[in-house]
């Protein structure tokens, strides 16, 4: 029998997107309901606890939507919380481990690159799993907090000159560390995949988190008979925890359709987590 409900899909803000953007690629008929928690965003910068707290709220808002499975398109929550997913009565993608296993799998030289949030960098997650895949990478990470505002603000042009110099200043160890492959660690970065690529080069691969949570989240569908199998095109639903109009515009950019009249704003605090 088919699977109807929707998959459920969270992150910080809008990085999340970059999930939403790939599923649709490689589901285009299952439904989606997306929440990016815009009133509190950044993450990463937060401490565990806080990070812990906003996870739980932001599963129990999609578990309340019926949901058939949860993606943790996070990047800070995949890193330092992934627990509150395993404890859920329904399927949890994060995005640290299939991005861990591209990576692994791409690169040549063994020197893998890692960027991401504070929170995300701290925890050492990409490295215990790249590690424990292969013992002998070599990893160099450097935390870039302000990608995420600057993706938020919707600075994301490829000739935007401040955009690219922060992101030259980001990624100056990850050139000097001569790394062949590069985890964008954060839901928001893959945005920034333009402006990266051109300061990395065309000799390094760059991982996609959203785009390796996607290609997990349909296999595990389609291996446990989970597909809704719909011949017309999935709706896509979306819900932020704050205003509805920027996100709504720079949504519609980045998915490359207008998404005005599917967002909603809900009371995130008020979730029980």
């Amino acid at each position: 029998m088919p699977d109807c409900r929707s998959i459920g899909v969270f992150d910080s803000g809008l990085g999340g997107l970059s999930v939403v953007k790939e599923l649709i690629c490689a589901l285009p008929g299952e439904d989606i309901i997306y929440f990016g928690d815009t009133g509190r965003v950044p993450y990463g910068t937060r401490s565990f606890e806080t990070i812990e707290k906003y996870a739980r709220q932001d599963e129990a808002f999609l578990l309340s939507q019926n949901v058939k499975l949860i993606i943790a398109a996070c990047g800070t929550v995949s890193a330092v919380a992934p627990h509150t997913g395993r404890e859920l009565p329904v399927p949890f993608i994060e995005v640290v481990n299939p991005a861990a296993a591209a990576a692994v799998k791409a690169t040549k030289s063994g020197r893998i690159g890692v960027i991401g949030t504070t929170a995300t960098i701290k925890s050492g997650s990409y490295t215990k799993c790249m590690k424990s895949l292969n013992s002998q990478i070599e990893v160099i990470a450097n935390d870039c907090p302000i990608f995420v505002p600057l993706v938020e603000a919707g600075w994301i042009e490829r000739d935007n000159c401040v955009t690219i110099e922060t992101a030259k200043r980001y990624l100056k160890p990850m050139i000097d560390g001569n790394v062949d492959t590069l985890i964008l660690g954060c839901t928001h970065y893959p945005v920034l995949k333009d402006i990266i690529a051109d300061i990395m080069g065309d000799n390094v691969v760059l991982i996609n988190t959203g785009e390796q949570a996607a290609i997990t989240a349909a296999q595990y569908l389609f291996d446990h008979d989970m597909l809704g199998n719909k011949s017309d095109v999935g709706q896509k639903h979306f819900f932020v925890s704050d205003r509805t109009d920027s996100f709504s515009h720079t949504a519609s950019i980045l998915l490359g359709s207008d998404i005005t009249g599917s967002v909603e704003r809900v009371d995130i605090d008020r979730i029980g987590g």
